[in-house]
């Protein structure tokens, strides 16, 4: 999602592409264990710092690593990710650090992110190994944990890389391990950064005395966070046409709503980064709905069996036309003109400019852009105008659906990597994700993978910089927000039918219910072939028979019926009441 540069879509051209050094031992290396010891001493006193951990557990964590890679040294080794702030301090920072700290060479590359589905889906179709380790969403858990190629870190520590593993890596302190766990309930991934979606707003004129008035004189209660799309949606109309009377602040024109909506792959992630189950789509738990999930899947036993109603699933349902009829609806209403032809990157930038008052949909990786000093939404003492808070919610949404998306790039590790690179690899995933230089890179790039880093101390005396981020990450609500789960069996090639669809509603080709009963015949098609093919063994897709759509929405839970109000009662909290219910169950 991941600015994150998330291309799910991206057509995945299976061509073998240049392949990375062969995979023998350890190259020749003059590299003596007192260099490895000096530098850590160097790293850990110069750059990682703060740390979760005292300066002698880092020189304990780094020593080792030292000794973990003594049989590595002088191996160059290959790793990959996608382009994003966290990765840069990666490439630049982490990967000199590793090397001089290991003795093993280490390149870093970033490239895009569709590029990073490309290279990881030619290694496995070709069978030559490109890159020594990925760093990929795990909205590809669906199709890793169906697959053969990767190799599943539950066993890879217990057995091959046993000896490679860190005695202090503490699973349990990574806040995204469900997110890279199978069906099989075994870890594939490991969590190197997370970010989250969700509602933005300008605290500065949410506060404003004679703006608040202005709006309860106009729609009857309390301008605050807005709980449901209802209240959103009343928030939006107001500041785009309503504020001082003709929707200016300032003499400015500004807009209660800011999104994208050009024929692009990333118009794809505006949906399926949860967009359907902050409606109400799918059915109720966590981490993404069972047996219906967030993209209308519904899955038995693991098995997913269908998209469209008429075979139990939701894609297609009321709430998921609600979903995008809503999302049309407000981009021409109540957006900047010019959004109805951006894609998400030009986007990205526009609520920084100090125009927007509220959006709905909006990554936190992002938080340091709209952070800087100098831009309209940052106060002269550098702290934000603005604060982030849980997404709005819409009509069909029950308690206990997940309310949105929290993106996880995470280290995969292949079979057909070479043994020896496969595990040099993996000393350095745990080496960037290590206490000793997490907190460092989660203050860096703001994408928290461990809960330590969260509570640190550094956090909680700096909180006040980053808008809400902080209070977010440590309330229970953040347990509502997950990437796409294990029911999308093969995410490179189903993510890529949506922003298709979605962008023929968006010009008015065809209407939302023609969009989403397009979209869903399309997942089901190819749920079909991948069940013709067996793929994914247990797990494989196996069809519902189509019945009439009226028998599944008579059924309990999802697919629900048509609402006869899909607007209901708005709603809203008072921000600073937010945060101290959070704070009382931190």
């Amino acid at each position: 999602m991941s600015s994150t540069l998330k291309r799910a879509g991206a057509v995945l051209i299976l061509l073998v592409a240049g392949c990375s050094t062969g995979g023998g031992g350890g190259g020749t290396s003059d590299f003596r264990e007192e260099d490895g010891k000096a530098a850590a001493r160097r790293w850990v006193s110069e750059e990682f710092t703060p740390s979760t951990l005292s300066r002698d557990q880092q020189l304990a964590e780094m020593d080792w690593f030292i000794k973990a890679a003594a049989p590595y040294r002088g191996m160059e080794i290959n790793v990959v990710s996608e382009t994003i702030t966290t990765h840069e301090y990666e490439s630049q920072k982490l990967a000199k650090a590793f090397s001089e700290i290991t003795g093993i060479r280490l390149k870093h590359d970033l490239i895009q992110e569709g590029d990073v589905v490309e290279k990881l889906q030619t290694q496995i179709q070709g069978n030559q190994n490109i890159y020594d380790a990925y760093v990929n969403d795990s909205d590809l858990i669906g199709t890793h944990s169906r697959g053969d190629y990767v190799f599943p870190l539950s066993d890879y520590m217990a057995g091959e890389g046993k000896a490679v593993t860190s005695p202090t890596l503490d699973l349990q302190d990574f806040i995204g391990i469900s997110f890279t766990t199978g069906p099989d309930k075994k870890l594939y991934q490991l969590p190197d950064q997370q970010f989250a979606n969700l509602y933005w707003f300008r605290y500065d004129w949410f506060t404003d005395e004679k703006i608040k008035k202005q709006f309860k004189d106009a729609y009857g209660y309390d301008l605050g966070v807005p709980v449901n799309w209802a209240a959103y949606e009343d928030i939006a109309d107001f500041f785009t046409n309503k504020v001082n009377g003709d929707g200016t602040i300032d003499g400015k024109k500004v807009y209660g709503h800011m999104d994208y909506g050009r024929k692009d792959p990333s118009l794809g992630w505006r949906f399926t980064d949860s967009w359907l189950s902050m409606a109400g789509n799918g059915d109720a738990g966590i981490p993404n709905g069972l047996p219906v999930d967030d993209w209308g899947i519904r899955v038995e036993n693991c098995r997913p069996v269908g998209s469209s109603v008429t075979r139990g699933g939701d894609t297609n349902g009321p709430a998921a036309v609600y979903a995008l009829n809503k999302y049309v609806d407000w981009l021409k209403k109540y957006a900047p003109k010019e959004a109805a032809g951006m894609n998400f990157s030009e986007s990205g930038p526009v609520p920084a400019q100090g125009a927007i008052a509220q959006q709905i949909f909006w990554y936190t990786a992002f938080t340091a852009d709209l952070a800087k000093e100098g831009l309209p939404v940052v106060n002269a003492d550098g702290t934000p105008k603005w604060r982030m808070a849980p997404s709005p919610h819409g009509a069909y949404w029950k308690d206990g659906n997940k309310l949105g998306y929290q993106d996880a790039g995470a280290w995969t590790l292949l079979k057909n990597t070479p043994q020896e690179r496969r595990a040099a690899a993996w000393l350095y995933a745990q080496f960037v994700t290590s206490k000793t230089v997490s907190l460092k890179k989660s203050i860096t790039g703001l994408t928290f993978i461990r809960d330590s880093d969260i509570r640190s101390d550094y956090f909680t005396e700096n909180a006040a910089k980053y808008g809400g981020l902080i209070e977010f990450y440590r309330s229970p609500a953040r347990k509502q927000w997950t990437p796409t789960g294990t029911n999308v069996p093969d995410y490179p090639k189903l993510a890529q039918l949506w922003w298709q669809n979605v962008a023929t509603a968006v010009t008015g080709e065809t209407t939302a219910q023609q969009s989403m009963d397009n979209l869903a015949k399309q997942q089901d098609d190819i749920l079909s072939r991948l069940e013709r093919r067996g793929y994914g063994g247990e797990c494989a897709p196996k069809l519902n028979q189509e019945r009439d759509a009226q028998y599944w929405l008579d059924q309990p839970g999802a697919p629900a019926p048509k609402l006869a109000d899909e607007r209901g009662k708005p709603e809203t909290l008072d921000y600073d009441k937010l945060l101290a219910q959070w704070k009382g169950t931190d």
